[in-house]
């Protein structure tokens, strides 16, 4: 029979970060699936997606410590409002035609996701024994992944009938109130002080820390030689949404189309996500030997699919153009009732779901088996999502600047296969268990109060 977890264990608290995520980054990600935000003309979009990145950036490095400093609902819960401005920041859009207020607001969402993504991160990886974090990891993206296909759905739904290439007013403002309501989630979550796993083991293995110990700990990052070999890992990580996202979904797909593959692409990273845990949970296998054959189906899978889409692209040049001039993908936009021309781009696209599962659940898996310390897996986690915004902000900067697609195809993959030889050392050097495995019982640290940061004592 089917049992709720407790609220105060590990389970409850990253089901509860999940359905923040599922509110929130995932309603972002399915608009920003959309291509362009859903607009006809993608250069508003793409500078929105720049200013966010770049803020993203610095915030995304800096975001776990201030999430050690001012502990998780608070931080998450004025977070998640940043995803509320930006989608709100459409309809302003759509009746004046000035982007400024929605690049301004994808600055915002910036400082808001690096803060979100790093307090995530830290929940994900941290709370969770050793032998269990694929699990973990798995549960989350399903629970968030879940989001981006109903994300999927309302634009599916409620442009099915529409005969214009932009969403609705409707749509977004149905993101709006889902990312409100997520932002309110947030301050659902209990203070980490007070989670405990089954076991009576606390997941708090945190100190009191100070503003200037977190600094001096952030500018260790960029001196850490296991941050310094992930750093094409990270790099890499985000960089192909642009490409798959506009010259691919937004150029040879009409609206409703778009939204219809999304349900597809978001279902596609749950299963893949829930499929790869088995392997990186195995206890058959020595941790070393479940990265290393992770990164090998990570490699052959990334490599097919790009194969595929090198086929694809050699089919048109560009989309739908803000002049009027339609794509040049032979027979025009495709509408997914047109099955024989729909159903190859369709499952590429969907694979192209699987693949960003694998790699990302693979890179957090990776992560999370560096240590169990969660003051450091929460800069970890930061400094993992800022530095791939830092590639986020290059690539939609790219497709801004009208590169063409064949360019932002080949540096995609060239970017990826970079990237997976230092995964596969990282791989190589990993160890059955963590060195600081630390803080095993509850009664070493004491909750000051209901605030979410803890004091040994």
């Amino acid at each position: 029979m089917f049992k709720l977890p407790r609220y105060y264990s590990p389970m409850a608290q990253v089901v509860l970060v999940g359905f923040v995520c599922f509110l929130c980054p995932a309603m972002f990600n399915a608009l920003n699936g959309m291509g362009g935000g859903g607009q006809v003309d993608r250069t508003t979009g793409n500078n929105a997606n720049t200013a966010l990145y770049c803020t993203f950036v610095v915030f995304g490095i800096l975001g776990g410590a201030i999430v050690n400093l001012c502990g998780v609902r608070w931080t998450i819960f004025g977070s998640g409002l940043t995803y509320a401005l930006y989608s709100g920041s459409y309809i302003h859009l759509n009746h004046t035609g000035n982007g400024a207020f929605t690049i301004a607001a994808g600055g915002l969402l910036g400082v808001g996701a690096g803060i979100l993504w790093a307090a995530q991160g830290m929940i994900m990886v941290s709370y969770p024994r050793e032998e269990e974090k694929a699990h973990y990891i798995a549960v989350f993206w399903i629970v968030f992944n879940l989001g981006g296909v109903v994300g999927g759905i309302l634009p599916f739904a409620i442009n099915y009938h529409s005969d214009t290439d932009s969403l609705s007013d409707g749509v977004y403002v149905a993101f709006v109130i889902l990312e409100c309501l997520g932002a309110a989630l947030g301050l659902a979550l209990a203070p980490p002080a007070k989670v405990t796993r089954d076991d009576g083991s606390s997941v708090v293995l945190v100190k009191y820390t100070n503003a200037g110990k977190e600094a001096v700990e952030i500018l260790k990052l960029f001196m850490n030689p296991m941050m310094l070999a992930l750093l094409p890992m990270c790099f890499a990580s985000n960089f192909f949404y642009s490409y798959q996202y506009g010259p691919v979904n937004a150029s040879i797909f009409n609206i409703r189309t778009r939204g219809f593959n999304n349900i597809f692409y978001w279902g596609a990273q749950m299963a893949s996500a829930y499929a790869l845990s088995f392997l990186l949970d195995n206890p058959r296998m020595t941790r070393r030997t479940r990265g290393l054959v992770a990164v090998a189906i990570v490699a052959v899978f990334f490599n097919a699919i790009w194969g595929g889409t090198l086929k694809l692209q050699q089919k048109y040049t560009h989309g739908p153009l803000p002049s009027g001039e339609p794509t040049d993908y032979p027979g025009g936009l495709i509408d997914f009732l047109d099955s024989k021309r729909a159903a190859g781009p369709i499952v590429l696209y969907t694979l192209y779901g699987v693949g960003d599962a694998l790699y990302q659940n693979l890179a957090y898996w990776i992560i999370g088996s560096l240590t169990n310390d969660n003051q450091k897996l929460s800069r970890y986690a930061g400094f993992y999502k800022g530095i791939q915004s830092l590639g986020a902000t290059v690539a939609w900067q790219l497709d801004a600047k009208n590169v063409s697609y064949m360019n932002q195809l080949i540096g995609n993959w060239v970017l990826l296969g970079i990237s997976l030889f230092p995964m596969l050392y990282m791989a190589a050097t990993l160890k059955d268990h963590s060195d600081d495995d630390v803080g095993e019982t509850k009664s070493q640290y004491l909750a000051e109060g209901d605030d979410d940061t803890v004091k040994q004592v």
